[in-house]
């Protein structure tokens, strides 16, 4: 079942190339944070989830719970599904890494100290990066 996206895909890669130039123009992390916090609320939260989007389009499932306050979560890949409390399989990790690492900007091995990561499942690293 295909999910039902709410970023329209010219507003998310609108959104994902304004991302795409901050991380390119940026010298150091510290410059590339400052400029991402810089980006206005509506193009990082118009990325992060149209990011969230392209994921559980790639791999579509509900065993694996993606969180990225405050901007979206998603369900994805396929498994056991979740149905109340806690999901066995969490990702949570703020909008910066969720960008760096679905852009490829940064590796999951590489950023595993801002990602929390819990479950079987919960190694996205096969999925990414996803544009």
């Amino acid at each position: 079942m295909a999910i039902r996206r709410k970023i329209s895909e010219a507003d998310g890669l609108a959104a994902v190339t304004q991302v795409r130039q901050v991380f390119e123009g940026a010298e150091n992390e510290d410059a590339r944070a400052a400029a991402f916090a810089a980006l206005s609320r509506g193009v990082r939260a118009a990325s992060v989830r149209f990011l969230l989007e392209e994921l559980a389009t790639l791999a579509p499932g509900n065993s694996v719970e993606v969180r990225v306050p405050p901007f979206g979560v998603t369900q994805c890949i396929a498994g056991p599904r979740h149905t109340r409390g806690t999901p066995p399989n969490v990702v949570e990790t703020d909008a910066l890494t969720w960008c760096a690492i679905t852009l490829g900007y940064a590796s999951w091995q590489e950023s595993a100290s801002a990602i929390s990561a819990s479950g079987l499942r919960a190694d996205l690293s096969d999925y990414l990066p996803l544009l």
